[in-house]
């Protein structure tokens, strides 16, 4: 059947209506699914890039992993300025080189003397590879180190912060009346693991009974000193800073960010997982309460 098709100019064609076609751009397609199985995967763990394979992933299928890399399970990579696509995990990434070997090899192998096993513990806790966890069980109970007993510790952190009034000398006869700001921090620790307690009083340096009062927990008060206060002003109001770390490498804790960093450190270190963040799980660093626990 042959169509009639108006020619430009036309009566028929000056009434009929068009109108402007607005072309759709579509972003750049994203893979929504992991790569098929025998192809490179390549890990982003804390900075630290791994490449290895779905088959690797996939060892232990109840793992975190497993659960991650199974086939049909969607996950959006993100992407690096390069193009390249790679999967990101907010973990330690030194540790995660003993996590991938014992994927590949179905048992662990750590370097002689290796001393970062509550670490490597807290990590496969994370990753809930169980019977990398079973095998770190039994390497401490042949090295002779006692094995974690199940334990509770809780952090809490409060600011306050008030204005402070004081001379200043502008001259030799001139003074004025100048306010600043001072944040007074003031935290309380509570573990059930005498070892971990002491390792907190150690980081933060806790030796005399004015600020430790022992049992199973501590206090600690500081107020660091802000710019503009003088420091004859600032010793006379009776304030203290906090320093952690060995000697050597001494550095003030200024804020709340700085405080829980170390606090999450030291359980990690002794095995902890943590469980609760409050009040937003979304930033732990400027959270008011961490609450860690070990099985």
């Amino acid at each position: 059947m042959t169509q009639f098709c108006p020619r430009p100019g036309s009566s028929a064609f000056s009434s009929l209506s068009v109108s402007p076609v607005v072309p759709k751009i579509s972003p750049p397609p994203v893979p929504s699914s992991p790569p098929s199985f025998g192809g490179p995967v390549t890990l982003n763990v804390g900075g630290t890039l791994y490449s290895t394979t779905l088959e690797t992933l996939t060892r232990f299928p109840d793992s975190m992993l497993g659960a991650m890399f199974r086939a049909g399970t969607p996950i959006s990579p993100n992407l690096n300025p390069q193009g390249g696509g790679h999967y990101f995990i907010d973990r330690d990434g030194k540790a995660f080189r003993h996590i991938l070997n014992f994927l590949r090899l179905g048992r662990l192998d750590l370097p002689r003397g290796y001393g970062e096993t509550a670490l490597l513990r807290a990590e496969a806790d994370f990753y809930q590879i169980q019977p990398l966890l079973d095998a770190l069980r039994e390497l401490e109970a042949s090295r002779g180190a006692p094995v974690p007993t199940a334990a509770l510790l809780h952090a809490d952190v409060d600011a306050s912060p008030r204005l402070v009034h004081f001379s200043a000398r502008r001259g030799p006869h001139h003074y004025e009346l100048s306010s600043v700001q001072v944040d007074t921090f003031r935290a309380n620790i509570f573990c059930t693991d005498p070892e971990c307690l002491g390792a907190m009083r150690a980081r933060f340096g806790v030796a005399s009974e004015d600020r430790a009062e022992g049992g199973p927990h501590f206090r600690l008060e500081w107020a660091p000193c802000p710019a503009g206060l003088p420091e004859v002003e600032y010793r006379r109001l009776g304030l203290q800073p906090l320093w952690t770390g060995g000697p050597g490498e001494l550095r003030e804790v200024v804020g709340t960010p700085g405080f829980l960093e170390e606090v999450l450190r030291v359980a990690l270190e002794h095995g902890f997982r943590l469980d609760s963040v409050f009040p937003d799980p979304e930033d732990l660093l400027n959270s008011r309460s961490l609450r860690f626990v070990r099985h």
